[in-house]
């Protein structure tokens, strides 16, 4: 990745950067200082990962996203030198860049030729070894830490967060939404080390949230109160209305906020009227996104443990239907039975299916069968309707469509590949 930008006359170093890691949270978190940013007034862009439609999606500059021109643009200029290296590594057995490096390199181009005063970076796995980690930012931040992508970051909550906290450089103020001891203490080492100063959720800024209620039959708006009393300044902010709902996403835009509360002790300018309009600007498909009413149905991206319970949270917090449908899919190297042990008893009935889009899907019968063990184990209540099969994403959308009734909710998560062909299938393409 270094060599990679070297040859690119190091766009990053143009760029005044927010970087952001984290397991579950840092694409929201990312993209609430994006939104924060932008209106205050400043030129803002935002790299996130994955992307549910387009590859474009994953580039934008104050909310816009990379349009193709511009996309096929960067592809353009980085491909000599992409195949430079490709031959470069295929002579001593190697591999050149890596998707990931590309869509990187391309998204801190876009970002430095637009001539931002600020890139909003989010981490795609871990944090130390990943392909963003190549810039010295303004800040770090570091939303959470929570069992996913084991095999490439370690099996304890410590060595994750020990990846994680690999994008912590010397000096450099560090944002933390951590609240688990044991990865709390592994980042507070590292940073010591480093020799940064930090502000930690619970310890220095903390937040209250009310929870929109009967959201599958009317708008309501959830709140939140941020107040950090001590450092790097006193703030608090009363009754800040968030768009993206849930406990999470309160705890999100805590992290948020406490970020641009850092940014301003570096002399950046952000009213609170920019805070405010910020998180109620910003949207985030696929994360607890209400698509329709009647029945209602809400498309969620939660693939790992610690998101599937925060899903489950909200969907019981903020939606009051008698009878709840599940659409589930996931990938292969998720933790499925904890997932659908938290899933299973709180539906009326689920559907079992598997995305089209990736071939990590799990096959349908495993999940089958999985779920029928958990059930005749008696590890979770069974459903009313036991777990039905349906070939494809297709299938078990006209299923679940056939099934409920007006007053039901339609509820889909697992993984992000299925969130975004459910999104379609629903008629949403943005």
């Amino acid at each position: 990745m270094r060599e990679l930008l070297a040859r690119l006359d190091q766009p990053q170093d143009a760029l005044r950067i927010v970087h952001v890691a984290g397991t579950k949270g840092k694409g929201s978190t990312a993209a609430m200082i994006a939104a924060i940013l932008s209106a205050a007034g400043y030129r803002a862009g935002l790299f996130s990962s994955p992307h549910l439609n387009r590859v474009e999606e994953r580039v934008s500059v104050c909310g816009e996203n990379c349009t193709e021109e511009q996309f096929t643009a960067l592809i353009q200029r980085l491909r000599p030198v992409v195949e430079s290296m490709d031959r470069a590594a295929a002579a001593r057995e190697a591999i050149g860049p890596t998707y990931f490096e590309i869509t990187t390199a391309a998204a801190l181009i876009h970002f430095a030729a637009n001539k931002l005063d600020a890139a909003v970076l989010e981490v795609g796995m871990g944090g130390r070894l990943d392909s963003t980690n190549v810039c010295l930012p303004v800040v770090s931040v570091i939303t959470s830490i929570s069992f996913d992508h084991m095999k490439q970051l370690g099996n304890t909550l410590a060595a994750i967060a020990r990846e994680k906290a690999g994008i912590i450089k010397p000096g450099i103020p560090v944002v933390s939404g951590v609240q688990d001891d044991e990865p709390r203490q592994v980042i507070e080492s590292v940073r010591r080390e480093r020799g940064c100063p930090i502000a930690q959720l619970g310890v220095d800024f903390n937040f209250q949230y009310r929870p929109p209620k009967d959201l599958d039959r009317g708008e309501d708006a959830a709140e939140m109160h941020f107040h950090q009393p001590l450092r790097p300044r006193a703030a608090e902010y009363r009754d800040l209305k968030l768009r993206l709902i849930g406990r999470h996403q309160a705890a999100n835009a805590a992290v948020a906020v406490a970020t641009v509360e850092t940014l301003i002790g570096q002399g950046w300018i952000v009213p609170e009227a920019a805070i405010r309009q910020g998180l109620l600007d910003v949207r985030w498909p696929a994360r607890v996104e209400l698509i329709a009413r009647r029945p209602a149905l809400v498309i969620d991206a939660a693939h790992n443990v610690a998101s599937i319970e925060s899903f489950v949270q909200t969907i019981e917090e903020s939606f009051s239907a008698r009878r709840r449908w599940l659409i589930f899919a996931t990938s292969q190297d998720k933790q499925v039975p904890e997932m659908l042990a938290r899933l299973l008893p709180r539906f009326h009935g689920v559907i079992l299916t598997r995305y089209l889009n990736n071939p990590r899907a799990v096959p349908v019968d495993e999940l089958a069968e999985m779920a029928h063990r958990l059930i005749s184990q008696g590890v979770v209540e069974r459903p009313e309707r036991l777990p039905i099969i349906a070939a494809d994403p297709a299938a078990a959308w006209k299923l679940a469509a056939e099934l409920a009734a007006e007053d039901d909710l339609i509820c889909v998560t697992g993984s992000f590949f299925l969130a975004a062909e459910l999104r379609v299938l629903a008629g949403i393409t943005t």
